[in-house]
């Protein structure tokens, strides 16, 4: 018989349609991505073609992980994503090691990252507003502290995120809807008068679609899908609010793939407006590769049209990742293994307030301490091995659980979830040969986490079971 006390205990309330999670997929991967990775790949694939090509291998790629958290989400339609995923495939340590690092660095110091973006573009239309307009220098032991107006804009956007989902998932999805719409549109517009205007201003580019001046080298290749790779990221974004999607062992997988395949159409007429506005050459290193290819399409004027869409861009983000870092958060505290005040629902709003609290908290101070960048840095190498290892857990469940019910099961199994893991071992061995310091560092962020996980773990047996 169930208590009048569980019965009246506030809980998640499944409020999210299929448009709602196709665009929380969407908003959590479309940032500023786009309008700034491209000149990078130029420099190691000089080719028109090879730049379209390793957008779509980047999009089958992520595609084949969405696939398998498909399965996944399906299966386990609670708060947490990845942090339920890898409890469940590997243990509860595995589980906490990913959401520790996922507090304190990857989501946090994502968002600290977002938000300074936002607030420097956001002072390219307000400069006194802007990164560089700083507001105190001061040095204190040997230490140079600078604080500047941007970081300030970029605290006041994530408080007033965080305070839009603290009145509930309606009002954040809201929000969020609303800046995907705008994404969408501006981005639309972006293709379609881009590509009328380019036909006639650069169709000469793709004369010779795989020229170049260097030889196809796949280890090249695959520095550049690297890049591609992260502009992918946040994909899982759906994952970590199963518990509010409807119907989630239908909307889950549709949202992620039908999400995951906008994206990469998305992606791929970008940057084909990119390549009829610019001959490779002219790209190579360009960082706002976004702007230059409008200027070279519609003049000086479309930098202020192409700055304000890049805002946007980067405000959706951020709002998807307020939205969906709680999530994770409340799922451990609901295990025992967090701090327990993130598993308080508030009775009205009926989402995490204490977790949206505490996110935006510990977010607020990375972009003040300014060393957000560094941190993200550090475990680059944390998020790969987490990845290959969801990817796996697919196949571990099928033998571990064969009769837990799967109302999705992933599309090309077990080559898909397999070819995925592969993929992020490869990055994973690439970042630590390239980056050998920033993993170390990283390394003992997570190994800090064992402790803690033991300290939790104690604790929790001492609570009395109802």
């Amino acid at each position: 018989m169930i208590s009048s006390e569980n019965q009246q205990k506030p809980h998640l309330l499944r409020k999210l349609n299929l448009l709602d999670a196709t665009f929380l997929v969407i908003g959590g991967v479309i940032g500023s991505g786009i309008f700034m990775t491209t000149g990078f790949i130029a420099e190691y694939l000089p080719s028109p073609g090879l730049i379209l090509i390793i957008w779509l291998v980047g999009g089958f790629i992520t595609l084949c992980g969405a696939l398998a958290f498909a399965e996944l989400g399906a299966m386990y339609p609670k708060s947490g994503g990845q942090y339920v995923y890898l409890r469940e495939a590997y243990g509860p340590w595995a589980g906490f090691l990913y959401g520790w690092g996922f507090f304190w660095v990857i989501e946090c110091g994502g968002i600290a990252t977002l938000a300074v973006g936002f607030g420097e573009y956001f002072g390219y239309f307000f400069p006194f507003l802007s990164t560089k307009a700083s507001i105190l220098k001061t040095s204190l032991v040997g230490f140079d502290y600078s604080l500047s107006a941007g970081q300030l804009v970029a605290i006041a956007s994530i408080l007033i995120l965080s305070t839009v989902n603290y009145f509930g998932i309606k009002s954040g999805i809201v929000v969020q809807n609303i800046f995907t719409f705008l994404r969408i549109a501006s981005i639309s517009a972006l293709v379609i008068l881009g590509l009328t205007l380019g036909k006639k201003a650069g169709v000469g580019n793709f004369d010779q679609l795989f020229s170049g001046d260097a030889a196809f080298d796949f280890r090249i290749f695959g520095l550049a899908l690297i890049a591609v790779f992260w502009t992918y990221d946040g994909f899982y974004s759906v994952s970590c609010t199963a518990e509010e999607v409807k119907k989630p062992e239908r909307n889950i997988p549709l949202g992620l793939i039908i999400g995951i395949l906008s994206i990469t159409l998305i992606y791929l007429l970008v940057n084909l407006v990119y390549v009829l506005a610019l001959p490779v050459d002219e790209m190579k290193g360009v960082t706002r590769i976004g702007e230059l290819a409008s200027t070279q399409l519609f003049g000086p004027t479309a930098t202020l049209f192409i700055a304000g869409m890049i805002m946007v861009s980067i405000f959706g983000c951020l709002s998807a990742s307020v939205l969906y870092g709680p999530r994770v958060y409340f799922a451990m505290a609901e295990d025992g293994s967090f701090f327990q005040g993130m598993k308080y629902i508030h009775p009205r709003y009926h989402v995490p307030t204490k977790a949206i609290v505490w996110q935006a908290v510990w977010s607020s101070l990375l972009c003040l301490s300014g060393t957000y960048q560094d941190l993200f840095e550090y475990v680059v190498f944390a998020l790969v091995i987490f990845f290959a290892a969801t990817g796996f857990a697919v196949i571990i469940l099928r033998i571990k659980r064969p009769a837990i019910k799967r109302p999705y099961k992933t599309w090309g199994y077990p080559y898909f979830p397999l070819f995925f893991v592969l993929i992020n071992l490869a990055v994973f061995l690439n970042t630590i040969w390239a980056q050998p310091l920033q993993s170390l560092v990283g390394l003992i962020i997570l190994i800090i986490g064992i402790p803690a996980f033991l300290y939790w773990k104690a604790k929790a047996k001492k609570i009395p079971e109802n």
